[in-house]
């Protein structure tokens, strides 16, 4: 079962460039770039966990024993990947302007989930906006539309 969940998680495509890495699926991806914006501070609060596990059930309507091994793979993917190439082209490939826009709020929500606004994280949501090709005012829309809901 848990290999059969894996593969799911995984996807069963295997990237040409590295015969032996399996492609990562979309939720996986996501949940990889949401990581990576969770911890660019060095600090992974339990509060950031929390809400990067109920952004990704409500984006994607996992099973628990699924999230919990999305949420293990998208750590361990975030910890170990060089780059970001695989997680933002597979992003952009399925998703589109209005999706992507969606992800940056949700890089924001999750930055701002412990209280502080740290400067390596904005960074970090930046580079990542810039990469899915997120237009400068839409990231500023999104980080706006977070800060204003967090002071309701």
């Amino acid at each position: 079962m848990i290999e059969s969940l894996q593969r799911l998680l995984r996807g069963v495509v295997t990237n040409d460039d590295v015969p032996d890495r399996e492609a990562p699926t979309l939720a996986l991806s996501v949940a990889a770039l949401l990581f990576e914006v969770a911890r660019a501070d060095y600090h992974l609060d339990d509060s950031e966990v929390l809400l990067l596990r109920e952004l990704l059930q409500r984006r994607f309507a996992l099973e628990d024993a699924e999230l919990e091994e999305l949420m293990h793979l998208a750590r361990q993917e975030a910890e170990s990947a060089v780059d970001h190439y695989r997680f933002v082209s597979l992003v952009k490939e399925h998703c589109d302007y209005e999706q992507r826009c969606e992800l940056v709020r949700m890089m924001w929500s999750l930055s701002l989930a412990d209280g502080e606004r740290h400067h390596l994280e904005e960074h970090r949501i930046r580079r990542l906006s810039e990469l899915l090709h997120v237009s400068h005012p839409d990231f500023i829309r999104a980080k706006l539309r977070v800060q204003e809901e967090g002071t309701r």
